[in-house]
């Protein structure tokens, strides 16, 4: 049975040989960066951050925290990315998110699961919901896809459902800081089920991009309003120098 699934996974690749999701490349298998792309992704190491994981400049102190949370705490406990948001990031995420590149998931996964090794470990994994109207359009939510390649990886409990997002805001990409908060004030809810699912949990969000933690800390203030004890986030990408005001 084993052979038999190699000579399958063998003809497929010959018909429909694997490329990378960035750069269209050939490569051995499905699921992995060509070499070229991997190595020009720009890690996220220290210092960085203590609480939104925001990358500093080599010699700041690690786990400080930024300007930005000093001024405002985000809702969420924790953020940590796995790479800056450059432009071959980006590449990855518009892939996936427009373009239906699924392949690159389990790469993006594990690049995720590594960024939070050394934090503590969560009770249950739950993605950022899309609106139905948009879920219906794209067909997929890109964060759910993370988050169930994040609790393989991990495993933990998935509950995909017990996040909902109850308003169809307009797009945040032309938004600032204090725009994209007001954008998405009460957008999330969660549900009569997903309240038992996580109630006294901590509970792992996960997300594609973070920008200014707009959206991350409205769904972690849905989160801890409906009983979970602490909410930690995870992205495979965030933006090294969100907009102001």
């Amino acid at each position: 049975m084993h052979s038999a699934k190699q000579v399958g996974r063998g003809v497929l690749n010959f018909l429909l040989p694997p490329r990378c999701p960035s750069c269209g490349t050939r490569i051995a298998d499905d699921g992995h960066l060509c070499g070229t792309c991997w190595g020009e992704m720009a890690m996220i190491t220290a210092p960085k951050c203590g609480i939104c994981g925001l990358p500093f400049a080599a010699g700041d102190l690690d786990g400080a925290e930024c300007g930005a949370c000093m001024r405002e705490r985000p809702e969420f406990d924790w953020a940590r990315a796995a790479v800056v948001y450059d432009d071959r990031a980006k590449s990855l995420i518009l892939g996936l998110k427009y373009g239906g590149v699924g392949s690159g998931v389990p790469a993006l996964g594990r690049m995720m699961a590594g960024s939070i090794a050394r934090e503590p470990r969560p009770d249950i994994i739950v993605p950022v919901p899309l609106h139905s109207r948009r879920l219906l359009m794209r067909r997929f939510n890109q964060s759910q896809l993370l988050a169930k390649t994040l609790a393989d990886i991990m495993s933990l409990p998935l509950d995909a459902f017990a996040l909902e997002r109850r308003k169809a805001t307009p797009s945040q990409g032309t938004l600032n800081r204090k725009g994209r908060k007001r954008n998405v004030a009460g957008a999330f809810r969660v549900s009569e089920m997903g309240k038992k699912a996580i109630e006294g949990k901590t509970v792992l969000l996960v997300d594609d991009v973070l920008t200014t933690g707009a959206t991350a800390s409205a769904c972690a203030k849905a989160l801890k309003k409906a009983g979970a004890s602490r909410v930690g986030l995870v992205v495979f990408a965030r933006v090294k120098h969100p907009s102001a005001g």
